[in-house]
């Protein structure tokens, strides 16, 4: 599958992509070059490829690199050693002393510490908007605004932005739009598309798939943000070792099937919290009551798996649902084939308690596996009492 892939199916090019048999051995799967460095040709010359160092490249990584792009329909494609070394390679190759970013009022914790805790003392200020209302973030972006970073749908509770819409605004103000497409996937959405420059992933959820590795992956069609992101990520090294990119790619491999059970079973979810009179609100796009869901129907392919509800007794109740679980596993992270169950105020976004991010103390986050659907009604329910 060459420059042409564009013409295949998806759930073809999550399995091809980047992916052709090796050409020594005929093996159909990409190898785990687990080498740190490689012969050269000759002094300064390097053998096909321009493999001489891990750190700079390697060939496994290279192959997931290639099938990421294609998902997300993207010229270039990075990966990371987590979400947020790309996160962080990211905001280092953008912005300097004096720049400016909008941050949405639902972000991920990690992402608003790293932002609020160690850029600021760089000297770059952010101001927090609700990312669903266009004209909150026209009104919060300045002159020297450089980046509007966006989730959606967000982590913890499920907001929807209109990805064209803020596109449209940050390109008026001058920025890029970024969006961290972690929640939805390439296969239920692509923001490139709808106009954004950059999309992030944590590959440590639903592209790996399996809870067993950690990393980060950066989209763009942009070749000058791609050569600054390469010698930021060569410069300061973190890179996911060559078992970490095979873990990824054969995650990637059955994404858009597992992506279909993931929403099959959210559905369900959804639809026996939305009965229960323990539940005071479910936070789910695919609720017709949900503020954001026919944007969420117009630029996403389904829901997803993410679901999150406020118990109707308050946070000590939600603490002992956590509790009293047992298929949905008490655990931080997302987007594995296993139900987890959290409490963001305390767990995930513990970060943001204080500020104007902090997340309602009664909400509880599920990540919903593919399991049988109803074990995993009864289960929830049985917890709920």
């Amino acid at each position: 599958m060459g420059d042409d892939a564009a013409r295949f199916g998806f759930e073809t090019r999550a399995i091809h992509a980047g992916q052709k048999p090796d050409p020594r051995t005929g093996a159909v799967i990409v190898p785990i070059y687990q080498t740190s460095t490689y012969a050269q040709d000759g002094v300064g010359g390097t053998r096909e490829g321009d493999y001489e160092y891990s750190r700079t490249a390697n060939p496994t990584r290279t192959a997931l690199e290639e099938a990421l792009a294609s998902l997300e329909g993207a010229r270039h494609g990075l990966a990371f050693a987590s979400g947020m070394a790309a996160t962080d390679a990211l905001l280092r190759s953008v912005l300097r002393p004096g720049d400016h970013l909008v941050l949405g009022n639902d972000a991920y914790g990690g992402t608003f510490r790293l932002i609020d805790k160690v850029l600021t003392q760089w000297g770059v200020e952010y101001t927090v908007a609700d990312l669903s209302r266009v004209d909150e973030v026209r009104a919060a972006v300045r002159p020297e605004t450089k980046l509007v970073w966006c989730e959606s749908p967000s982590n913890p509770l499920l907001g929807i932005a209109d990805l064209a819409a803020l596109a449209g605004i940050a390109h008026e103000g001058g920025a890029k739009l970024v969006v961290d497409n972690t929640f939805a996937t390439p296969y239920l959405q692509t923001p490139l598309e709808l106009g954004a420059d950059v999309v992030v992933h944590s590959t440590t959820k639903y592209l790996g798939g399996h809870s067993d590795v950690v990393g980060g992956a950066i989209l763009t069609d942009e070749d000058e943000l791609r050569e600054k992101l390469f010698f930021i990520r060569n410069s300061a090294g973190a890179v996911p070792g060559a078992f970490d990119a095979w873990l990824t790619l054969r995650g990637i491999k059955t994404l858009a099937v597992r992506m279909e059970r993931h929403c099959d079973n959210a559905e369900l979810v959804v639809e026996a919290l939305s009965a229960h009179p323990k539940v005071a609100k479910v936070f789910y796009p695919g609720l017709g009551d949900h503020p954001g869901h026919e944007t969420a129907a117009k630029q996403m392919r389904r829901f997803g798996g993410m679901v999150s509800f406020s118990h109707a007794d308050g946070e000590r109740a939600a603490l002992d649902v956590a509790a009293n679980t047992e298929l949905f596993i008490l655990a931080e992270s997302l987007g594995g084939i296993e139900s987890l169950i959290e409490h963001p105020g305390r767990m995930t976004h513990a970060s943001v308690v204080g500020s104007t991010l902090q997340v309602p103390a009664d909400l509880l986050r599920l990540s919903v596996g593919i399991e049988d659907g109803t074990d995993l009604v009864s289960d929830l329910r049985k917890a709920l009492g």
